[in-house]
């Protein structure tokens, strides 16, 4: 078959072009030609088909006529993956995982692969960046030394669509998007063109044949997947891997999931083999002080479904005639919007003072139940004075100085009594409305502004 011309085309207009130019001829927009390619006169679509379609054609149907059937799921062996995951891999379903280079990504996806070959699955890994001998070292390394995982070194994608139409595998890793090119394309692999039609062709042979497609994503500088938002359209699930290099834990969050929920994280332990689940990811979170400190205040936040109890430390100190507000996994401009709250309406002072706020265990956290512990840890810091042992704060704080309460606050209760806390300052809608066994042993003080926060955490010195 001979190969497809390409063709330009505006993002902005939708004008074509039979050659790039850096100005658009119909609209004059610079830099919105991208390329794509004509289909032959034989081929009536871009997959090659005349009726290549994500499913069959039916009938125009109500919702309530049709009938809803749960997605079957394999769990990969993995608890923290199959919890981002929403309980395992779907069938048919498009991943699409991130992060930066060298944390982890194809470690925990051979590992997870190989787990499900033993399991029973049919399996294949592509790889683009290595090749099969360096693929088969980490499996050594990773202690798997007689793993029976096909390997396919190969970045042309009409050969890879041949072979997962030929092998049929249950799940297809393809390592990395980017190293992928079509022949139908002039352009790079990489490019935006190349990653956008690659996807797309991956993602219809998974919805056609029932592969469930794991595609490995680079990142930007920035931290954002590279090329095309669009990719992060396709694709059903998209997971960001996240951590240090320098440290051994890494985080997975669920930036999107179709099958599960958003925002859940799996927690993991990078070891000599390979990554491990953390069965008790707060004790990540936690500094270990033999004594209370100044400063410090132990929160619980929620990531996705999951309870997570953080160390939040705060340092106050003099900071002359400009001093400065720097915080480390928390939000800078709230920071400074606590402080002034914390001076109108609690009469606590630091306009003159330096003032550090980090969230331990390098967690990011973007919920405003923080502000509380955020207050009570940099007023703690300010009078010198630790907080009471097996202390917990949670609640967001408003501009009028009331303490609002946090979504699913007794589940954040449950999970600081479990964890053998004993004293709580918590938003009174929070507060339990009953006695139950779940807050065994927790002495909980309902607040409604932050005066009584305040108040209460003085008669507690």
């Amino acid at each position: 078959m001979a190969k497809d011309k390409s063709i330009f085309t505006c993002t902005e207009c939708g004008g074509t072009s039979a050659r790039w130019m850096g100005k658009c001829p119909s609209c004059n927009a610079w830099n919105t030609l991208i390329e794509g390619s004509t289909e032959p006169a034989a081929v009536k679509n871009r997959f090659g088909s005349v009726h290549a379609s994500l499913a069959p054609t039916s009938e125009v149907l109500p919702l309530s006529a049709i009938e809803a059937a749960d997605f079957d799921r394999h769990p990969t062996g993995i608890d923290e993956l199959d919890r981002v995951l929403g309980g395992g891999m779907v069938e048919g379903g498009v991943v699409l995982i991130g992060g930066d280079p060298g944390i982890g990504k194809s470690t925990l996806l051979l590992q997870a692969v190989d787990a499900l070959q033993r399991s029973g699955m049919s399996t294949l890994y592509v790889t683009g960046e290595e090749s099969g001998a360096q693929v088969a070292m980490r499996s050594r390394r990773l202690g798997m030394p007689d793993s029976q995982v096909p390997v396919l070194p190969e970045i042309q994608l009409e050969k890879i669509l041949h072979t997962l139409q030929a092998r049929k595998p249950g799940i297809a890793i393809i390592d990395s998007i980017q190293t992928v090119y079509s022949d139908q394309l002039t352009s790079a692999p990489g490019s935006v063109a190349q990653v956008r039609e690659c996807a797309a062709h991956l993602t219809r042979a998974a919805k056609s044949t029932g592969t469930t497609i794991v595609l490995v994503g680079h990142v930007t500088k920035e931290g954002a997947l590279a090329g095309p938002r669009v990719l992060e359209h396709m694709v059903d699930t998209v997971l960001y891997f996240e951590g240090d290099t320098h440290s051994n834990f890494r985080l997975i969050r669920a930036i999107k999931n179709r099958f599960g929920a958003v925002n859940e994280i799996g927690v993991f332990a990078m070891t000599e083999k390979g990554l491990k689940g953390v069965s008790n990811p707060s004790a990540i979170f936690l500094s270990q002080h033999s004594e209370p400190v100044p400063g410090s205040c132990v929160m619980v936040t929620l990531e996705g479904t999951r309870p997570l109890l953080v160390e939040i430390q705060a340092l106050v100190d003099s900071g002359g005639p400009s001093p400065r507000r720097l915080s480390v996994g928390l939000d800078r401009d709230r920071l400074a919007m606590l402080l002034a709250v914390l001076h109108r309406h609690a009469g606590v002072a630091c306009m003159d003072q330096d003032v550090f706020v980090n969230a331990v265990g390098g967690v990011r956290i973007s919920e405003p139940a923080a502000d509380l512990a955020v207050m009570l840890a940099i007023t703690s810091s300010l009078r010198g004075k630790p907080l009471p042992k097996g202390f917990i704060a949670f609640g967001e704080v408003g501009l009028a100085g009331e303490v609002r309460p946090a979504p699913r606050g007794q589940d954040r209760l449950k999970e600081a009594a479990k964890l053998g806390y004993t004293v709580a300052v918590v938003p009174k809608a929070n507060a339990p409305k009953k006695s139950d066994k779940a807050f065994a042993g927790l002495t909980i003080y309902p607040v409604e502004r932050i005066e009584e926060a305040m108040q209460v955490v003085r008669g507690l010195d």
